[in-house]
């Protein structure tokens, strides 16, 4: 079993999960970061998957939700699916949403971005190497998740996230507890000038904690330090950011990949719940 420094592992049943310490010590909310393991997905998308057009059972697939909405200790009839396409659009979710993307249609579209402050709405981003974002604002009592694949991070939907829970909501960036989940790390993520041309355009980043150039043109990107940078050039403080240490390409027995398998893979799922 693979075990992270920085996050905290949990097993329930057959299946295992991770939280972020600080968002957990809070209370308050429940949320969760899923693996592959204790669902009933067969093949590529074994055996904890969450995506409905990657060749899945749609029936397994809503079989996981309820899974691992049991063992995070959320309601799988309030969930609300994200429809991501790698933008950094942003949707505050109210009651009439729930069940939204898995047990009934959606009226929305581009959507990388959930935020409510309505007890008992599970917020649900999906991800196979993008970089998966948590929020809770434990004073306001609001919660966000937020997916960011490098064109999602460039345009700072990191960023744009807090911005709409403090317009929205009231909240307080330095109130704000922040989670970055495993996603493709530095030591996978090989990119080339087009994507380093669009990261050289957040003028505040330390570029040097956020990638390395290769001897052959191309760079290693870490876009978890990206996000963090993102996060507290918007006022989060450095100190309530849990991030990640885990990549999901070298773990793809653990995490779905889409790099490692070539894009035969099934869909992991960030999960995030007001009490």
């Amino acid at each position: 079993m693979i075990n992270s420094s920085t996050l905290n592992l949990h097993k329930s049943g057959e299946v295992v999960f991770f939280t972020f310490p600080k968002i957990e010590a809070a209370g308050g909310c429940r949320h969760g970061f899923s693996t592959r393991l204790g669902g009933v997905s067969k093949g590529h998308c074994s055996s904890m998957s969450f995506g409905f057009s990657l060749g899945d059972d749609p029936d397994a697939v809503k079989k996981n939700f309820r899974i691992f909405s049991d063992a995070i200790g959320v309601d799988s009839d309030k969930l609300v699916l994200s429809q991501q396409t790698h933008t950094s659009n942003i949707r505050i979710v109210t009651k009439e949403d729930a069940g939204k993307g898995i047990w009934s249609e959606r009226d929305y579209h581009d959507i990388d971005g959930l935020v409510t402050n309505e007890s008992g709405l599970v917020l649900v981003t999906q991800y196979a190497d993008c970089t998966p974002l948590a929020f809770y604002d434990p004073v306001t009592k609001t919660v966000a998740t937020s997916h960011a694949g490098w064109r999602g991070t460039v345009a700072e939907i990191a960023a744009k996230t807090v911005s709409v829970m403090v317009e929205s909501f009231g909240c307080k960036p330095e109130n704000i507890l922040a989670g970055i989940g495993p996603n493709i790390g530095s030591c996978c993520y090989e990119v080339d000038d087009p994507v380093i041309n669009e990261i050289k355009k957040l003028s505040f980043l330390q570029r040097d904690k956020c990638y390395t150039e290769k001897s052959d043109g191309k760079y290693m990107l870490n876009l978890r330090e990206v996000n963090r940078q993102i996060l507290i050039n918007s006022g989060i403080l450095a100190k309530n950011i849990d991030v990640a240490d885990l990549c999901t390409c070298c773990n793809s027995d653990i995490f779905h990949s889409h790099r490692a398998t070539k894009g035969q893979r099934g869909t992991l799922a960030l999960m995030i719940s007001l009490n």
